[in-house]
C-alpha cells in the first residue's frame, strides 16, 4: 500500500531532533512520498537542504503563505518566489491563499499575493495549493475568476460544507485536501466528506499541526496518514487499501509525479 501525503511542514524546528527518522517511519508505514509546501522566503533553505537528503521522498513546492505578507515584505517575497521558480524545479505553487483569522488588516495585500502566484503557477504549469482561513468567499471568488485551462490545485486542510466542496470541484482540475480533522468528533466533515467522490480527494497531514484522533493535541508527522486514510475508508465503506490507490493516484495526476 502506498500513500503521499500531499502537505506537509517537516522541515519546521518542530522536528529538529528527528527529521530522518519521521521520514523513515513515515516510510515504513507505507507514506513513499511528502509534499512540502514554502511558507516563506525564510524556510526556503530549510526545506531544500531536506529535500536533498531525501530526494526521492521529500519534494519541494515554492510560495509565501498569507500570514507571512505584510505592507513591508510582500514584494521582496514574491521577487523570492519568481526567482526561485526560475532557477529550480518545484512541483507547485503553494502555500498560497488568504487567510482572516489572524489579521484582516493585511487582506488587499494577501490578494495581490494571491493573484500574483496564481499567474505564476500558470506560466509554469504546475499547480496551486490553497491556504484558506476564515475566507472561502474571498479566496474561492479569485479563482473562479482567474480560473483557466492553465489552473489547477487543491484547497488544501479543507473543512467546509458540502456546497462550498461542491463549488471547488466545479473549477474541474481542482481537489479537497484533506487531513486529521476529518477524524475529529463532531467535526462534521465526515458529513461533507461522505458526499465528495474519492477521485476528487487528496490525503495530507500538515504535520507538525492537526495530528488525527487517537493523536489530537500531540505533533502530527506523516505516519499518522494512514489514521486518517482508515477514517476515509470507514465513511466511504471501502477498504483502506482502495482508499490509498485512489487517493495516490490523485496526486499523481495533480501534481505529475
Amino acid at each position: 500500500m502506498q500513500l503521499i501525503d500531499t502537505h506537509s511542514h517537516l522541515y519546521s524546528d518542530k522536528f529538529d531532533s528527528d527529521r530522518s527518522d519521521v521520514v523513515r517511519n513515515a516510510i515504513k508505514n507505507g507514506v513513499s512520498t511528502i509534499l512540502l509546501p514554502n511558507i516563506s522566503s525564510k524556510y526556503t533553505d530549510s526545506m531544500l537542504d531536506l529535500c536533498s537528503r531525501f530526494p526521492v521522498n521529500c519534494l519541494p513546492m515554492m510560495g509565501v503563505h498569507p500570514c507571512d505578507v505584510n505592507e513591508e515584505n510582500y514584494k521582496y517575497e514574491l521577487e523570492h518566489v519568481e526567482k526561485e521558480l526560475k532557477t529550480k524545479k518545484y512541483i507547485a505553487v503553494g502555500e498560497i491563499g488568504i487567510d482572516l483569522y489572524w489579521d484582516k488588516s493585511t487582506v488587499e495585500i494577501q490578494k495581490k499575493a494571491f493573484i500574483h502566484q496564481i499567474e505564476l503557477a500558470k506560466n509554469y504549469n504546475i499547480p496551486i495549493v490553497i491556504h484558506v482561513r476564515n475566507a472561502f468567499e474571498e479566496t474561492i471568488e479569485i479563482v473562479e475568476k482567474y480560473n483557466s485551462n492553465k489552473l489547477r490545485g487543491v484547497f488544501h486542510c479543507f473543512t467546509g460544507s458540502v456546497n462550498e466542496a461542491n463549488r471547488v470541484l466545479e473549477l474541474q482540475d481542482f481537489f479537497l485536501g484533506i487531513g486529521g480533522v476529518l477524524t475529529f468528533k463532531n467535526s462534521g466533515l465526515d458529513k461533507t466528506i461522505k458526499e465528495v467522490e474519492l477521485e476528487k480527494i487528496l490525503l495530507e497531514t500538515d504535520s507538525p499541526y492537526l495530528a488525527p484522533t487517537p493523536f489530537r493535541g500531540k505533533r502530527n508527522e506523516s505516519k499518522y496518514l494512514l489514521n486518517i486514510a482508515e477514517k476515509l475508508a470507514e465513511i466511504h465503506n471501502i477498504t483502506t487499501e482502495e482508499v490509498a490507490d485512489i487517493t495516490t493516484k490523485n496526486a499523481k495526476i495533480l501534481f505529475r509525479l
